[in-house]
């Protein structure tokens, strides 16, 4: 099970890195694990309520992406340090939160939903065409986001060392 894990970061960011041009860094890693809230509360509140419910549905997901985009819009000029600290400065716009809160969670939603048969990302229909019944879909989307997260660092590193050749002129 994947409630509130790391492993959804590692698309997040590379996808962030790659594309940002389009999409706010700081959302696309908040909507990567934003809707992991819901298991996490159903298991440790003991709730008799699916692991993954509403909020691992595009429905839901679309809602909680709208509202995480106008939280975003609100308290990003509070992350300016940070991304200036890490030398990911970007100019955020709202359309780029917005598509990087959708992105984000459809990301997470499209991730979980061949692994857990409780999914039902289409609701209100009652079930789940991409549950993959495949012995290896763990390990194979476990090892994407692995990888995903070590292209990331490549891509961060790219970065940097551009920016610096770039200022020092070669």
């Amino acid at each position: 099970m994947m409630p509130f894990t790391p492993f959804h970061w590692g698309p997040g960011l590379l996808f962030g890195l790659l594309l940002s041009s389009y999409v706010d860094l700081p959302t696309l890693l908040v909507s990567s694990v934003i809707i992991d809230v819901e298991p996490f509360a159903v298991l440790t509140l003991n709730l008799r309520y699916p692991l993954h419910g509403y909020l691992h549905t595009f429905l839901g997901g679309t809602i909680v992406a709208f509202l995480l985009a106008f939280a975003m819009s609100r308290v990003r000029g509070t992350l300016l340090p940070l991304m200036s600290f890490f030398r990911l400065e970007q100019k955020a716009s709202f359309k780029s939160i917005v598509i990087a809160s959708l992105f984000g969670i459809y990301l997470h939603i499209l991730l979980d939903s061949p692994l857990y048969p409780d999914i039902r990302p289409f609701y209100p229909l009652g079930f789940n065409p991409l549950q993959s019944h495949s012995m290896f879909i763990g390990f194979d989307i476990y090892t994407f986001c692995v990888l995903s997260f070590i292209g990331a660092a490549i891509a961060y590193a790219a970065r940097l060392f551009l920016r610096k050749t770039s200022r020092e002129g070669f």
